[in-house]
């Protein structure tokens, strides 16, 4: 086994060729995965707070199931990072979306059963499928150099608007078909879920060989063995290195609080409004477009004019999307589909340019347990926004709550001008 895991180093050091093809592959892999995984994201967060809203009665509650997937899907990047660290990305990701499948499939059984405790506890675990699918991103950039890397993240990302954007709007479709079944017509989207969540997982599971990190860690181990001089990574160095994953972490948490609380309530606002599941469906589409769609953009952005310059782009695109979705007419379908694209767009920037400053601050042995451990970071900053975002609701409005999330995004300004001039 070590002579043939040496053989398979040697081939990727010695041949740039095939280490660029293998780092094309796994990324036409992982963008695969991507389109299924984004479909079993997107399926679940357009009627997750309807489902709850239906079985618990209340508004005030409607923003724990975003809170409880947000929560799990904490657990599960932590899981998921040791597990790429140890076995390679192959392992962790598709066991991620595998265990998401099948929390999709107890929230249906939950919503048979008229269970609120099976609701809870599935959508726990069905946020693992979350965390994986926003691991992923991390998978493309294994192999890529440091002018590659934003690039690399936005085309797995990219990838995800086709089956992100497809979701939302089958939600009718498979309300219906949930209904032919015997099954509430909410839980129709978590059917999509299950299946879509499962085979991302399987697609990973057969396609990513060789695995990107292995082959990564080997050309890192390889690279310190013929290095002479630079045994030990000066102080400036890890002062840089703290610096970058400090910013790129804050970058990160503020954009999923921002975002998770003023999405998770849009659909309940929305349909107090008068407003179908059709058009709610509509106005999450295009929101969730707005989160992938730009990403190939938002990568060459950001390995152009640099990691700092998109942050404070983000901070300010949800300053807009905020004061828009507060101060729009309630039955204004095209001012609420500008302000969740908004919020789509200036969660884009924040992810990519922050995911860019964490890849540029790790090295492949202790990448993947350092991305898990800020990817918990990031959606416990969901489920907080996720959680308050109701009660925030039922006790001001939803205009109270969008211009809240939008002054909060502009924080990230100042942080990253105090990182510069650090």
């Amino acid at each position: 086994m070590l002579g043939k895991a040496q053989e398979t180093m040697d081939t990727y050091i010695d041949s740039p060729e095939k280490l660029k093809s293998l780092y094309k592959r796994v990324l036409i892999v992982v963008s695969l995965s991507q389109v299924f995984g984004g479909a079993g994201l997107a399926a679940g967060i357009t009627v997750g707070a309807l489902l709850a809203q239906q079985m618990l009665g209340t508004d005030a509650y409607a923003g724990v199931p975003s809170a409880l997937f947000t929560l799990g899907s904490a657990g599960a990047a932590l899981i998921v990072g040791k597990l790429s660290q140890r076995y390679g990305r192959r392992t962790g990701l598709s066991t991620g979306f595998f265990v998401g499948g099948l929390g999709a499939i107890g929230v249906v059984i939950a919503a048979i059963t008229n269970s609120v405790i099976l609701l809870f506890a599935s959508l726990f675990i069905y946020g693992a499928g979350t965390a994986s699918n926003l691991q992923a991103r991390y998978a493309g950039t294994d192999l890529a150099n440091n002018k590659q890397r934003a690039k690399a993240i936005s085309t797995t990302m990219v990838m995800t608007t086709f089956g992100a954007v497809a979701g939302p709007n089958l939600v009718e479709i498979m309300g219906k078909v949930a209904l032919s079944m015997g099954v509430p017509s909410l839980a129709g989207p978590f059917i999509l879920s299950a299946t879509a969540f499962i085979l991302a997982g399987l697609v990973l599971f057969i396609m990513l060989r060789p695995d990107p990190l292995e082959i990564a860690k080997m050309i890192e181990a390889d690279r310190r063995e013929n290095e002479y001089g630079n045994m030990t990574e000066s102080l400036s160095e890890k002062a840089v290195s703290k610096r970058g994953l400090t910013v790129g972490a804050t970058v990160m948490v503020l954009t999923q609080i921002v975002m998770v609380a003023i999405m998770t309530m849009t659909p309940v606002h929305m349909k107090h409004h008068g407003h179908g599941l059709s058009e709610v469906g509509i106005v999450i589409g295009f929101h969730v477009g707005s989160m992938y769609l730009p990403s190939l953009v938002t990568g060459v952005l950001v390995d152009k004019i640099g990691r700092t310059a998109m942050s404070i782009a983000s901070g300010v695109t949800l300053l807009c999307a905020g004061l828009l979705a507060a101060f729009a007419p309630s039955d204004s379908m095209v001012l609420l589909i500008v302000a969740l694209s908004l919020l789509g767009l200036g969660w884009n920037f924040g992810l990519i340019s922050g995911t860019a400053q964490i890849v540029d601050s790790t090295e492949p042995s202790t990448r993947a347990k350092t991305q898990g451990k800020i990817d918990v970071l990031v959606a416990l900053a969901g489920a907080s926004g996720g959680a308050l975002s109701g009660m925030v609701v039922a006790n001001a409005s939803y205009a109270t709550l969008s211009l809240a999330g939008g002054l909060l995004s502009l924080i990230l300004i100042p942080v990253v001008i105090w990182s510069r001039k650090a």
